[in-house]
């Protein structure tokens, strides 16, 4: 239905149409931007929406990524890089190994075996049965290396690229250079069951980048999708009048934001309240995890973390671009004592659904363009804790593995090594921005080219450094 005109409306004071002369102009840039070179330099595929597609820098070898968090630092030679010497000199100091930048105890041996598994011979703690059976899908980097044992610092390091600076996200990296492949949805989930992590919302955050490219947290300790995402339903309206109203909002949303020249938190919330939106069908749909087979289920297992990592393939083959599976707040990896107790349950409750996500990519024909991404923010010393707790390990940031799967990485191989004790990176080392780097070369983004301009500077997720790790690429 239509309206008269204002006679008010004719006229423009000498600033207004300044204002609205400038908006426009600014809108055209937008255009420009997002529709003909894109966040990345490429063309999206629809003009002023900040999250919708846009082409990489060069062709992706993915489409996706999911990073299973071990939260608070696993340790390398409890679960993939064992060494012998540790046994050897258990309880002994350790000979010949100077560590200068730390004070460590006496030599602990695992209390764990180790075999070799699959044609590659990749070494593999007991403790991880099920994944055992992929090793020869999986690129182990042994030779990881951070620049601080602190967990903030080394959180944000490795989520934001910076470990004491406010900075986007490498889920809010992804989303400004690629857009979603799904409206419906959040283009970047982080879910940690039990509340927030060290740093909370810091990890996702979007920081300077706008608001809409900012990771969406969900607490996976809950069940029911009402408490998994707050006001996914409306009881009191239907799916139309909802639509009615929320478009009466969204006009005077407009109309607001006009005057105000395109600000970037109005701009997000409108984006918000329309995401909210759509979310009520795609959401609920993707967290019910009832929806699998009976067999899918018990394929994952029981317990948080099995379901959460169902929720994250349900997630990616709905187009969610960027998914976070960490291992509850806090710092649960965190074994300053009792490490044999404490990682052997944490794998116990990872070990099965890991197994289960990797065979369902591939069954699904997801796993040539997806990424898994397993590890902590760093690893733990080869010497027994020296507090004074019993039979654990400090923070290790000098040396620490992760490991990657899927289809564009090197299967069946490990990279790097450390020491004979396991304390240092020695051989092929890979910093955390390399590591990065080579994350958003998979997905067809140059990390140097992939930039933003804040405060007089075009800021990136590697910051000055990190290189392409090509020895990890298929």
């Amino acid at each position: 239905m239509g309206h008269h005109s204002r006679v008010e409306d004719l006229f423009l004071t000498r600033r207004e149409m300044l204002e609205r002369c400038g908006v426009g102009m600014g809108a055209l840039g937008l255009a420009t931007l997002l529709g003909e070179e894109g966040a990345t330099g490429q063309t999206a595929t629809d003009g002023l929406n900040p999250l919708s597609p846009k082409a990489p820098h060069f062709k992706p070898r993915i489409k996706r990524v999911i990073h299973l968090f071990m939260n608070g630092g696993p340790s390398q030679v409890d679960t993939f890089d064992p060494k012998p010497m540790l046994t050897k000199y258990h309880g002994q100091k350790i000979p010949e190994l100077a560590f200068p930048e730390r004070t460590v105890g006496s030599a602990y041996k695992s209390p764990y075996t180790f075999k070799k598994y699959g044609k590659s011979g990749i070494d593999i703690s007991e403790i991880y049965p099920n994944l055992a059976k992929h090793a020869d899908e999986l690129c182990v980097i042994r030779s990881m290396h951070a620049d601080n044992p602190v967990h903030e610092f080394s959180l944000m390091l490795l989520n934001c690229g910076d470990g004491t600076r406010e900075r986007p996200s490498m889920g809010s990296w992804v989303l400004y250079g690629l857009g979603t492949q799904n409206q419906n949805l959040p283009g970047f989930i982080a879910m940690c069951p039990g509340g927030l992590p060290v740093k909370e919302a810091s990890n996702w955050r979007s920081a300077f980048l706008p608001g809409v490219y900012q990771g969406t947290y969900v607490d996976t300790a809950n069940t029911r999708i009402e408490k998994l995402i707050e006001n996914i339903r409306n009881y009191g309206l239907n799916a139309k009048t909802q639509r009615a109203q929320l478009d009466l909002v969204q006009e005077m949303n407009r109309r607001h934001l006009a005057e105000r020249q395109k600000d970037a938190q109005l701009e997000t919330r409108v984006a918000s309240m329309e995401l909210a939106f759509r979310m009520q069908m795609e959401a609920s749909d993707a967290f019910d995890i009832t929806r699998e087979p009976q067999y899918i289920r018990e394929r994952y297992g029981s317990g948080t973390q099995a379901r959460q990592i169902l929720i994250g393939r349900r997630l990616l083959e709905r187009g969610v671009r960027y998914v976070q599976v960490w291992h509850g707040a806090g710092q649960p990896w965190d074994a300053h004592q009792d490490i044999a107790n404490n990682h052997r349950n944490l794998a116990r409750e990872t070990d099965l659904a890991i197994d289960a996500l990797l065979t369902d990519l591939k069954e699904r024909g997801m796993w040539e363009d997806t990424l898994v991404l397993w590890g902590g923010e760093f690893g733990r010393t080869p010497a027994v804790e020296t507090n004074g707790a019993a039979n654990g390990r400090d923070h290790n940031h000098y040396g620490y593995t992760m490991w990657m799967a899927g289809g564009a990485v090197k299967a069946g191989y490990t990279h790097g090594t450390t020491d004979d004790f396991g304390f240092k990176a020695v051989t092929d080392k890979v910093h955390v921005h390399d590591l990065q780097a080579t994350i958003l070369h998979l997905l067809g983004l140059n990390h140097e080219k992939l930039t933003y301009r804040f405060a007089g500077r075009d800021y990136r997720l590697t910051d000055l450094d990190g290189r392409v790790v090509k020895e990890l690429l298929a």
